[in-house]
């Protein structure tokens, strides 16, 4: 494949980043309208709950399909297949009469989006070469946090004039996606430079998708789901559900001073988004994983310590400084394990941080209830220092055997 673009990057890099940056900033400004939009319906805090959840669980269980899809279509096609559906529900759902309708197309829309976010994975790290698969995981995720931090203001401003018009305007956001994805991206095969020697060991994995059980005796593969695990725990799950309220009810401060908190920790990465993905692809995966593991599970630790603002607002700019490298490490060392198309190899990796979006608020919310805050964020510290410990294990010499 012809590298274009600075640095030697594959064109699809970019693509795929400018996809996820307009999927990310329409999620963003459709998010606080959902539970507005079913709480029109008249119905209770439970219900409303699940029609946030109903997304991500559907996402969730229909992953690995997802995965299987991409191996027997290719990437783009399910890429494409995806965002349409994620488009076509979103904007019945913002037509929706009814809630069971609108929670049915809510569910149906967390299909697409699996399909999208593995296809989408898959893409990226078969087209980039072993050199460039951290840099090209730290652009594509700083996409989803650029969209990510611009959408949820303006959708909260259009919530107010029509609780319908920000799931038209999502809608909108992914027939344009889709769009791009089929004019700028194309079949490719597997980026390997031929001077380059493979960063794996074993069976020639180039030949087609590598098999789960070949995966899973890779301690590199099960570091890169531990450390996955952790970041939806967090990053998608206590962050937005727990933080909140320890902020409002164990510091005594105002909701703003949760939100300043959380845009600390994307600011955060966004920065360290910049520099993470050259640290990875040139320090090694390893290290970096380590060093990642090890300053998420240090930030949330200082939440276990007794309360106080600016320990807090640390917490925050710490763990987002580490997700830079979570987000790069992990998945650079799922393209190095599954070097051609990935489907169910980088199913289940995305599974994990879901699993963990599903999980840690449940978990925390429960240890909160029954304990105490501090507790609640011991256990996620845990779940995180398990990162730190897998990470330890993949061996140093980078291979990911």
């Amino acid at each position: 494949m012809r590298l274009l673009g600075r640095g030697g990057m594959p064109r699809e890099v970019g693509v795929l980043a400018v996809i996820a940056f307009v999927v990310a900033l329409g999620f963003g400004i459709v998010a606080p309208a959902i539970p507005l939009f079913a709480r029109a319906f008249g119905v209770g805090t439970t219900a409303v709950g699940l029609a946030v959840s109903a997304f991500a669980f559907f996402r969730f269980v229909s992953a690995f399909s997802g995965g299987t899809l991409v191996e027997r279509f290719g990437e783009r096609g399910v890429l494409t297949a995806g965002l349409l559906i994620v488009a076509v529900t979103t904007g019945l759902a913002g037509l929706a009469g009814s809630f069971p309708v609108f929670l049915g197309l809510r569910a149906a829309g967390g299909v697409g989006s699996a399909m999208f976010t593995v296809a989408a994975l898959s893409l990226l790290l078969r087209v980039a070469p072993p050199s460039h698969r951290g840099r090209a995981a730290a652009t594509w995720q700083g996409g989803f946090i650029l969209g990510g931090i611009a959408g949820p203001a303006a959708g909260g401003l259009l919530a107010e004039l029509s609780p319908r018009l920000p799931f038209f305007l999502y809608a909108g956001f992914l027939l344009v996606a889709g769009a791009v994805a089929v004019a700028l991206l194309r079949s490719v095969p597997t980026a390997r430079n031929p001077d380059e020697p493979p960063v794996h060991t074993g069976p020639d994995l180039d030949a087609g998708p590598v098999s789960l059980r070949a995966a899973f005796r890779s301690r590199a593969y099960i570091a890169a789901l531990v450390a996955n695990l952790g970041v939806g725990w967090v990053l998608f799950g206590v962050r937005n559900s727990l933080v909140p309220l320890y902020v409002t009810e164990e510091l005594g401060r105002t909701v703003a001073w949760a939100g300043a908190g959380l845009l600390a920790g994307s600011l955060a990465q966004a920065l360290g988004l910049l520099r993470s993905g050259r640290l990875v692809d040139g320090w090694g995966r390893r290290p970096s994983l380590v060093l990642g593991s090890t300053v998420a599970t240090a930030s949330i630790v200082i939440l276990v310590l007794p309360p106080a603002i600016g320990a807090f607002l640390l917490s925050m700019a710490l763990f987002g400084l580490a997700a830079s490298l979570l987000a790069s490490a992990p998945a650079a060392l799922v393209g190095d394990i599954s070097p051609a198309r990935g489907g169910r190899v980088v199913a289940v990796f995305q599974m994990a941080a879901d699993l963990g979006a599903i999980a840690g608020p449940l978990i925390a919310g429960w240890l909160t209830d029954v304990a105490s805050f501090q507790v609640a964020f011991a256990v996620t510290a845990a779940v995180l220092g398990a990162g730190v410990v897998a990470a330890l294990a993949v061996p140093r010499a980078g291979a990911p055997s």
